[in-house]
């Protein structure tokens, strides 16, 4: 007999607060389903294993089965806070829903992070499963760890402000918010996608990594159908009003003191009388607020925003018959075939939105993020999935981020076509050389077998198996003399003046002018080539994308004299060149995202935070190289200086050694 397509499990749509309100209660219990895959007990998938060790109390707590019949039978354990059980199970349940959300947005399957190791020809371990820890420690505090490859859940008492709000001492869980385990889970998988990401080289690149996990837990909620009726039959078809889709973790914020959730994208509420006001957006609080969670909260009204211009549109019409054409509802309840008739628009506007943001990560370049990064990044990605935008999504989005003062930097005027990316296959630097474009078909060659090798598979150990072997072939002493694309692109590029002008990295005579190590097969410089991806998805008008993306990185030492550039150093040398008390040291990245087209078999795009300072290397026709001094110089004086002359919420996290914090997470959600 074949198994079942769906394994269907009870769980909390928000966190335990809501159960205990006669108005929420109704909606606060429903059934993910979860698409079925073989569990042992813990649960333990393919994906995740929770392991409920609560070191507190020193004890194991007893692993839930999933397979016990009772409780297939059931739909799994009945929502409590007092069962470590259910709590095992619900941790599960969305962590599972995230991470189909994500595959389906990206057409691939999710991989974590690598795990570092001393050991071995890779220095890499391939991590199988994300750990869960439901009960890790007694702190108001939940984390997605680096280190462990792990999410680990805290539980603690309650100090609300209004006791009648929540019990005082009440215990609470992090592990029962369907918000705090989604928007870590996105920690790990945006881990697994871009792992310099977690070092923050400008204030934006720590606020994306909380706003984006934010965005992902907000709009999962829209695929609740029983939340979404009731919040718009509440609101009256009215989401720019108070709501609880607009709010996040509302039990863990009332618990620490706070009134209602821990954040809400669409308004806040006075502290000194705890009333609810709309956010109204403006371009200060962009460039002045600099702690991650008040940052990235800016870029999360944005999407939000952006959402609700959309919702409107998809309406409109909607609004116009039940009001006989005034576009003004009758007094009283709305009716329920209404009401059903905007939560769909709804739900299909939201899905739509957290698609479009989880789709424009592969445009993304692969460090030091920006929010400009980000619109230019789903701008270009939805112009290449979606070419009729009827409803202007994209004019709805620059909309949003123009209101709070996000703009790109190198772009001289705000629109859809200056905003996205610019096509590589037709520039002047592809098509130069003819010597380039015969390298560059190769590569492409090779990457349609790498494509051809992994469409099929849909085990990710196999997956990611093959795709090791097509980045590190000759250093594995697989395949003879068949390079690895690693070593392809050290060999044919080593020192290409059109390849540097195209990723703004050192491939250059003589790499150790601007700080970077040449490699020991050759004279060319060293890089790392990370995250080979196979992209394979269709668009809502049925538009095929055949992609394959990866990115490379450079490390370049860079000394700096009264916070400006005032030379390089090469980091792999044993003894540095010499310098004074006054020469401060840092390491500099620069890296590029390239997007091949496999049906065109050209390179489509390049997203690049140069290291080499391009104006320079252009107007001197490649016989000058230096590295990109402006941006060192803004990361040194944000990474280093920040505490005192930008109030900088990292180094005020984790003091001046910033590079060697292994857990960043675990500090910047401490409250």
């Amino acid at each position: 007999m074949n198994p079942p397509y769906f394994r269907q499990l009870r769980a909390y749509s928000f966190d335990p607060s809501l159960s205990l309100r006669l108005d929420t209660a109704a909606i606060n219990h429903l059934t993910y389903k979860i698409e079925w895959e073989p569990v042992a007990s813990g649960p333990v998938g393919e994906y995740v294993e929770v392991i409920d060790y609560d070191p507190t109390v020193r004890r194991f707590y007893l692993p839930v089965d999933l397979n016990d019949r009772y409780l297939l039978a059931q739909n799994g354990l009945e929502p409590s806070e007092s069962n470590p059980q259910f709590h095992q199970q619900m941790v599960y349940a969305v962590t599972m829903t995230t991470i189909k959300n994500f595959e389906q947005a990206l057409g691939r399957k999710i991989q974590w992070a690598q795990r570092r190791t001393l050991d071995g020809p890779n220095y890499e371990e391939y991590v199988p499963r994300l750990r869960l820890y439901p009960h890790a420690m007694r702190d108001a505090n939940a984390y997605y760890s680096p280190l462990k490859k792990a999410v680990l859940f805290g539980y603690f008492s309650s100090t609300p402000a209004d006791d009648t709000q929540l019990m005082p001492d009440s215990l609470v869980f992090t592990c029962l918010s369907h918000d705090i385990i989604a928007h870590e889970v996105t920690h790990a998988i945006l881990d697994g996608i871009y792992e310099h990401y977690s070092e923050p080289t400008n204030p934006d690149v720590l606020a994306f990594h909380e706003a984006f996990a934010d965005i992902v837990a907000l709009f999962q909620r829209f695929t609740f159908p029983e939340v979404l009726r009731h919040q718009i039959a509440r609101t009256r078809g009215d989401l720019t009003s108070q709501n609880l889709l607009g709010e996040l973790a509302q039990q863990f914020g009332t618990a620490i003191g706070g009134y209602g959730g821990l954040r809400d994208a669409i308004g806040r509420r006075d502290p000194n009388t705890g009333q609810w006001q709309p956010k109204e957006p403006n371009g200060d609080e962009y460039r002045q607020q600099t702690e991650p969670h008040a940052r990235g909260s800016i870029l999360v009204a944005a999407v939000f925003e952006a959402f609700l211009s959309i919702y409107k549109v998809r309406i409109a019409d909607l609004l116009r018959i039940a009001s006989g054409g005034s576009g003004i509802l009758a007094q009283g309840e709305l009716h329920p075939d209404l009401v059903n008739r905007l939560a769909a628009e709804a739900a299909k506007a939201a899905n739509h939105v957290l698609t479009m943001c989880i789709r424009a990560l592969d445009y993304c370049p692969p460090l030091d993020i920006t929010f400009g990064d980000f619109l230019r990044a789903l701008i270009t990605a939805d112009v290449d999935s979606v070419r009729d935008d009827r409803y202007h999504y994209r004019l709805a989005f620059i909309d949003a981020f123009r209101r709070r003062g996000i703009y790109p930097r190198g772009i001289k005027t705000l629109s859809v076509e200056s905003l996205r990316l610019s096509v590589i296959g037709t520039s002047e630097e592809y098509t130069r050389s003819v010597a380039s474009q015969e390298v560059f078909a190769e590569l492409n060659s090779m990457l349609r077998e790498y494509a051809v090798s992994i469409k099929y598979q849909s085990d990710r150990a196999i997956i990611n198996a093959i795709t090791r072997h097509f980045i590190q072939k000759l250093d594995t002493g697989v395949d003879g003399d068949t390079p690895g694309l690693h070593q392809y692109i050290g060999y044919h590029f080593a020192a290409s003046t059109e390849f540097a002008s195209l990723t703004g990295l050192a491939f250059i005579d003589n790499p150790k002018r601007v700080g970077v190590h040449t490699v020991s097969y050759g004279p060319g410089p060293s890089f790392q080539l990370l995250n080979l991806r196979l992209v394979s998805r269709v668009g809502p008008d049925g538009l095929q994308i055949n992609h394959v993306v990866f990115y490379l990185v450079q490390r370049s030492g860079v000394c700096l004299r009264n916070d400006k550039v005032a030379g390089c150093f090469n980091l792999q040398d044993k003894k540095e060149e010499g310098g004074d008390e006054e020469t401060q040291r840092m390491q500099f990245r620069g890296g590029c995202t390239l997007i091949l087209d496999l049906d065109t078999m050209t390179l489509k795009y390049v997203v690049r935070k140069p290291l080499l300072d391009l104006e320079i290397w252009t107007k001197s026709r490649g016989e000058q190289a230096q590295v990109d001094a402006a941006r060192a110089e803004r990361q040194y004086l944000y990474m280093q200086k920040g505490q005192h002359q930008h109030h900088n919420a990292y180094t005020q996290y984790f003091g001046e050694h910033v590079q060697q914090m292994s857990e960043p997470f675990a500090f910047l959600h401490q409250h």
